[in-house]
């Protein structure tokens, strides 16, 4: 008898598959309103969340531009971040970080900062993703680097996990796996998802 049942990996291949090629289409100028949308309503949550520190990450082709919300959040005196690869299967790491400091290329071809900087705990994580549901379920691109992260970091202390997407990004449901780590929040172009039910 043939499993009905498919792998959960093998669904959320496809699943990424088909959302990344939808955000891929998203024209220049859905692009930059979104990178504006970032920056304002990433600040108006640090201030409202009465936190110090937010990582998000370098934009990789195609992903939300949090570039401006990184300025914004250094310009109104937030310590910003960006993740570190330290290898594989480790979780990231978070160095302070502002617009004047440099950036080296890391695995993957992201850009992170140097070694020289000190690294911080963030409060809040900006999460690049590849496709998201409304209970907060993510699938990122296979290495499982902000599972390991943002589980580690809630082992310390609490932190609020954003996922930043583009609304076609959105699919009804992701299959659960036991080393998930849900999101809070997701924001997109177009409104706020509240993904936590209690």
């Amino acid at each position: 008898m043939q499993d009905t049942n498919p792998n959960p990996a093998l669904l959320k291949s496809a699943l990424r598959k088909e959302a990344l090629a939808r955000r891929n289409a998203a024209e220049p100028a859905l692009r930059e309103a979104f990178a504006t949308r970032l920056a304002l309503a990433g600040v108006e949550l640090a201030r409202k969340s009465i936190v110090r520190s937010v990582a998000a990450f370098w934009p990789l082709p195609g992903e939300p531009d949090v570039r401006g919300l990184l300025a914004a959040l250094n310009y109104h005196e937030f310590a910003s971040a960006l993740p570190v690869v330290v290898g594989p299967g480790h979780p990231l790491l978070f160095r302070k970080w502002a617009p004047r400091d440099l950036l080296l290329e890391g695995p993957y071809g992201i850009m992170q900062p140097s070694a020289h900087l000190p690294e911080i705990l963030p409060d809040i994580v900006f999460v690049p993703l590849a496709a998201f549901d409304r209970r907060g379920h993510r699938i990122g691109f296979g290495a499982g680097y902000y599972d390991r992260t943002l589980e580690a970091l809630r082992a310390i202390k609490p932190v609020l996990a954003v996922g930043t997407a583009y609304s076609v990004q959105e699919v009804p449901a992701i299959p659960e796996e036991p080393h998930d780590q849900r999101l809070d929040l997701v924001i997109t172009e177009t409104e706020w998802i509240n993904c936590r039910t209690d």
